[in-house]
């Protein structure tokens, strides 16, 4: 198969682009070089590089009914079996829909995306079933995943069970309603500014940011390669773990991984108690412009509760957090734009390439008027700083995250774990459907404070509930070290096993 040549008007076109000036008789000159290019492509499309078969087989699902779906946080129903027992056996598992399910439609909260199918099965995914969990479906997030809160779907907003007409938090929104619901034990989300910490800070359930790269995001479409985790999210402690345990490690597919991933066996954290642990409350933390005083007066409360239980809780001060989330902004912003502008996966990487889903975003510029306002501003952004700076600001945050995260780490050498409030806030009101560009954008990026610079750095966090306060969910955060994450479950056990967080009201 031939791939079609450039004529020489778009051959100009291009290079008009490019700034490069070239003269009518050069560009035919040109064109004739070039044929030796084209034909290695043709030689290139003779190559069969479909995705194998998945392992295990399956229809291509159902959408659900509204009455089936109360709080939207469905897109696709499924009844996908795995292997006949396993540790995740008897487990009911969602995915997040951003995540590849072969045969099953995934649109990543995106109209733009509507129609299209994967033809292959994420690592994550693929995991599950080995493991012998069941894949319920597919849940939807928040609009190509930009939004931290539950309003940007192309269906409409994700509602909150915990109080339906508030939000649920993003973008890993139907993961965190089906498990406050009780319709699943687990799902995976992604996080790239706190995206599976806020749903479970809002929806009172636990969400578990691991190391950078500890779970292969391979088959999960990307936002920023640097910033790009998968996470767990479930009802308890002991089934996050036991998760985690199912996903972890390298896959030899996803650069964002070392050759050889450190694991462990999580679930031999649990029951171990918080006496002797070490915990250092972040004071930057907490009485943010926009922090509500009875969230920081919960985890104040959570964190005396740490100290009864037998940890040793000081206060300790770390200046540059209350920088991390501008350290964050030019590397979300502008590594998304380029990052789309890329069809996803851009270039210079070794990794597993979803061709499929390249092809699907392939002149998303033609669609971008329904876009919402939170992505439309974002791409804005990214594209300015871009081209005005030449990427000087992408790449300051990125040497300046070498010094966020020695910070961290100075206290991580005196402390087994740092804590915060997950967000600053409980669950907002969802903004209206024809809310203002201002209101909708601002739902959207309100509450990352504290999440976000913690994917800059790449440690890990989990974000646990601790109370509530006016009927709604207050999350506490804890992070530790790189590859520490049997340390968070250890501690976050130890406070589940002997706290009633619904019983802890302010």
């Amino acid at each position: 198969m031939s791939i079609p040549r450039p004529t020489l008007a778009e051959l100009a076109a291009t290079g008009e682009q490019l700034g490069l000036q070239v003269p009518a008789p050069l560009l035919a000159e040109y064109a004739q070089i070039l044929e030796a290019v084209w034909q290695d492509y043709d030689r290139l499309e003779q190559l069969d590089t479909t995705p194998a078969p998945p392992a295990y087989p399956r229809g291509p699902g159902t959408l659900p009914e509204p009455a089936q779906n109360p709080y939207n946080a469905w897109y696709v129903r499924t009844d996908l079996h795995g292997a006949v027992s396993g540790p995740l056996a008897g487990k009911r598992v969602a995915l997040k829909d951003n995540i590849c399910l072969a045969g099953v439609p995934m649109m990543n909260g995106a109209s733009t995306l509507r129609g299209y199918v994967p033809d292959l099965d994420a690592t994550v995914a693929t995991r599950v079933l080995d493991a012998g969990g069941q894949i319920l479906g597919k849940a939807h997030c928040e609009f190509f995943c930009v939004s931290g809160s539950s309003h940007t779907n192309a269906t409409g907003a994700v509602h909150n069970p915990r109080n339906p007409g508030h939000s649920t938090g993003g973008s890993s929104s139907g993961c965190a309603a089906l498990i406050a619901a009780g319709e699943v034990d687990l799902a995976i989300g992604t996080d790239q500014g706190g995206s599976v910490r806020i749903p479970a800070a809002y929806s009172g359930i636990y969400g578990m940011k691991p190391t950078h790269g500890l779970i292969p995001y391979t088959g999960i479409m990307p936002i920023e390669m640097t910033l790009d985790h998968a996470g767990v999210m479930s009802a308890n402690v002991a089934d996050n773990a036991l998760l985690l345990e199912a996903l972890a490690g390298s896959d030899g597919l996803d650069p964002r991984q070392d050759r050889q991933v450190p694991v462990q066996r999580y679930t031999e954290a649990l029951g171990k108690g918080l006496a002797g642990l070490r915990i250092g409350v972040v004071s930057e933390g907490f009485g943010h412009v926009n922090s509500e005083p009875d969230v920081d007066l919960a985890v104040r409360r959570a964190a005396a509760l740490f100290a009864e239980l037998g940890a040793r809780v000081e206060e300790v001060s770390i200046p540059l957090h209350a920088l991390g989330h501008a350290i964050w902004t030019p590397i979300a912003v502008e590594g998304t734009t380029q990052l789309l502008q890329g069809y996803n996966y851009g270039s210079n990487w070794k990794g597993l390439y979803v061709q499929s889903l390249m092809h699907a975003q392939q002149g998303w510029q033609r669609q971008a008027a329904a876009f919402p306002h939170d992505l439309k501003t974002c791409l804005l952004a990214g594209q300015f700083a871009h081209q005005r700076f030449a990427g000087q600001h992408y790449a300051k945050a990125q040497n300046a995250a070498r010094q966020l995260r020695a910070a961290y780490d100075a206290q991580l050498a005196h402390y087994d774990l740092l804590l915060m409030p997950t967000v600053p806030l409980k669950a907002p009101r969802l903004p209206s459907a024809h809310a203002s560009a201002s209101d909708w954008v601002s739902r959207a990026l309100e509450m990352n404070a504290n999440t976000a610079p913690f994917d800059v750095t790449g440690h890990p966090a989990i974000s646990i509930p601790c109370g509530l306060s006016q009927g709604l969910p207050v999350g506490l955060m804890l992070i530790a070290g790189d590859y520490q994450e049997a340390t968070l479950y250890q501690a976050a056990h130890g406070f589940e096993q002997h706290i009633d967080w619904e019983s802890l009201t302010s």
